[in-house]
């Protein structure tokens, strides 16, 4: 992907991160900006919709604004505006969806509505211009755990999905447990640098089965483990946890991998900013040959500018979205047939 231009602002609110960015051509970000609103939520050790919602309402066009001043652009100088339509929190999506449309309708611009999991999956693209397709990616968030060949933009093939909880979900729900705060993977994580992974040998769900993925076992493992064992360390049983996901979650990656003769593997998601994941999937590519495609921190996590690069790739491909296109939670990944 090369920059041909075609400036577009793109606009992300599918849960509780408010962000705006510009992006030449799919591949150059000219300005990225992201408010979190992790302080808001953290009391209540986790999202709370209706706040998300609010918190948007305020903080969303002086992010636009910030996000445009930091680009040197302003509306006349686009050429489309971008949003995330689905999936996330209904409340949170509409408050990013209507502003886009009228901002595109203000400056007589097209608009774009993306699916916030193909963003993900441009993510790579906007550090990483050089991929060979096919790559096989593995993204996993609070939300979701997917194993996608990924064969060009817009050209995905679904190859393994989580059964109950997302890889994020588990992490946030074991921190609660542990008390180690929110959200769960930095917390997981910082406790887990001075554990034994070996303390606990706790499932690996599914390893040898196909490419789906089970975390509500392990979750499970987790309570009853600590229960039998209140001696133990919050930083051995966090270090143990993160083990046993880091493990399935490379395994199934390494494995998606040769069964479509990727020529790399791909992260992306929340998670992805996971320290022990992305050494573990490295290590992993080397002997087989491939690159390890690793989003930058700032990457892994939701921002615009993946929805930017998402919504430049369908303006060309695919055309603008019709204005009375309204925002989908449950928006899938559109796959080949």
């Amino acid at each position: 992907m090369t920059g041909t231009g075609a400036l577009v602002l793109g606009i992300e609110t599918s849960c509780d991160d408010t962000a705006a960015a510009v992006v030449d051509g799919g591949s150059e970000v000219l300005s990225s900006v992201v408010s979190s609103q992790v302080d808001l939520h953290a009391i209540y050790g986790g999202v709370v919709p209706e706040l998300a919602g609010r918190a948007h309402l305020e903080l969303l066009t002086p992010v636009i604004k910030e996000a445009l001043g930091r680009a040197g652009r302003t509306g006349s100088d686009l050429h489309a505006v971008a949003a995330t339509m689905g999936p996330g929190l209904i409340g949170s999506l509409l408050v990013g969806v209507s502003e886009a449309k009228a901002l595109a309708l203000a400056w007589e611009l097209p608009f774009v509505g993306v699916n916030h999991l193909e963003g993900h999956l441009f993510a790579a693209l906007l550090e990483h211009r050089a991929i060979e397709w096919p790559v096989a990616v593995l993204l996993v968030s609070g939300g979701h755990t997917l194993l996608v060949s990924m064969e060009g933009p817009g050209r995905y093939r679904l190859l393994g999905q989580t059964l109950d909880d997302a890889a994020g979900e588990a992490f946030d729900k074991v921190a609660r447990f542990l008390g180690l705060g929110y959200p769960g993977g930095p917390a997981i994580e910082r406790a887990a640098s001075g554990g034994d992974p070996a303390a606990f040998a706790f499932p690996r769900a599914m390893l040898g089965e196909g490419l789906d993925f089970s975390f509500s076992g392990l979750k499970t493992a987790v309570v009853h483990a600590v229960r039998r064992h209140p001696e133990a360390s919050d930083r051995d049983v966090a270090a143990s946890f993160q083990r046993a996901v880091v493990d399935v979650l490379v395994a199934k990656a390494s494995k998606a991998a040769v069964a479509v003769g990727a020529r790399g593997v791909c992260l992306a998601g929340g998670v992805a900013a996971n320290g022990v994941l992305r050494q573990a999937l490295a290590e992993a590519c080397a002997p087989l040959g491939l690159p390890a495609y690793l989003p930058s921190l700032a990457t892994c996590t939701d921002n615009a500018a993946m929805i930017a690069a998402a919504g430049w790739w369908q303006l060309e491909q695919v055309g603008p979205t019709p204005l009375d296109a309204g925002a989908d939670p449950n928006l899938r990944l559109p796959l080949l047939t």
